[in-house]
């Protein structure tokens, strides 16, 4: 039992869950900052178990529907659908339990409705990404819009309403994500381009997804200090967002046209320094102060 648990938290990566959630958790921090949204226990159980469920239930779906497309890929040929570790019946419970457990989870916001109401059309849209490569080089950035929802289903959660702070810091992860997904995205162009997948390495090319996801991420930067200014944050997260655009940069430095041989650090390891760190300096900004 424990070991075919341990398959299905390393078939949705479950360790990854680092990359969106401490965005909505810095969302809640800055919303429960306001007068009128104080904060409460079960609504930080509501956050953390919206999203887990949610990425949990679109990760297995992503897993599923590639099963073939992954069996093809020497990079991906030994998850756990092709290699068999898993059946496919078995992922697909496993995506209905965590689908209807989010569903569940949006109760805990109650009487706020609109978790609840915007419970499947969101959970539909997280889905989608997996399909997105079917049919556009743009993939990237139906991931990052699906990310970037994390900060925002926070905010609405807890304030009913969308105001500035949440939709900055869902800029950051568009551009953010986006970036670094187009990074990852190099390391499958031949493959992409014989199996007639789309993506912008294989439309475009490696060196110039390469620019493109430096534009990106400079993006991403900018709307950093946007956030800083409009959330009226001081002075430590002001230097974590010049930390942030550093490790940004760095991230580049790792990755070149000739040399794909560290994109998995730039991916997991510089990735989950930023998302972590913008939530500590955020929420220290925000205590300390």
């Amino acid at each position: 039992m424990f070991a075919r648990l341990k398959h299905f938290l390393e078939l949705i990566r479950f360790s990854h869950t680092v990359f969106a959630l401490p965005f909505a958790l810095f969302a809640a921090i800055l919303a429960w900052r306001e007068p009128d949204s104080p904060f409460q226990w079960q609504h930080l159980a509501g956050i953390l178990l919206c999203m887990v469920f949610a990425r949990s239930a679109a990760m297995a779906f992503n897993r599923l529907v590639d099963h073939r497309i992954d069996a093809g890929n020497p990079r991906t040929a030994r998850r756990h659908i092709p290699a068999g570790l898993l059946s496919v019946p078995s992922v697909i419970a496993f995506t209905a339990i965590c689908s209807m457990a989010f569903i569940a989870a949006t109760l805990l916001f109650l009487p706020n409705r609109w978790p609840i109401y915007l419970s499947v059309p969101v959970l539909l849209f997280l889905m989608g990404y997996s399909l997105a490569k079917r049919f556009t080089s743009l993939c990237h950035y139906w991931l990052s819009a699906a990310l970037m929802l994390s900060p925002i289903a926070a905010w609405i959660a807890l304030r009913e309403t969308i105001e500035a702070p949440p939709l900055l810091l869902a800029a950051v992860i568009f551009f953010w994500v986006g970036g670094f997904d187009i990074l990852y995205a190099c390391q499958d162009v031949d493959f992409d381009r014989t199996h007639r997948l789309f993506s912008i390495p294989s439309r475009f090319g490696v060196p110039t997804a390469l620019k493109l996801a430096m534009l990106s991420h400079a993006c991403a930067a900018a709307a950093l200090f946007g956030l800083w200014q409009v959330a009226h944050l001081g002075t430590i997260f002001f230097v974590g967002v010049l930390a942030v655009t550093l490790l940004l940069a760095y991230e580049h430095w790792l990755v070149r046209p000739d040399d794909l041989s560290r994109v998995n650090q730039a991916f997991f390891h510089v990735n989950a320094v930023i998302s972590l760190g913008l939530l500590l300096v955020g929420a220290a900004d925000v205590w300390i102060r």
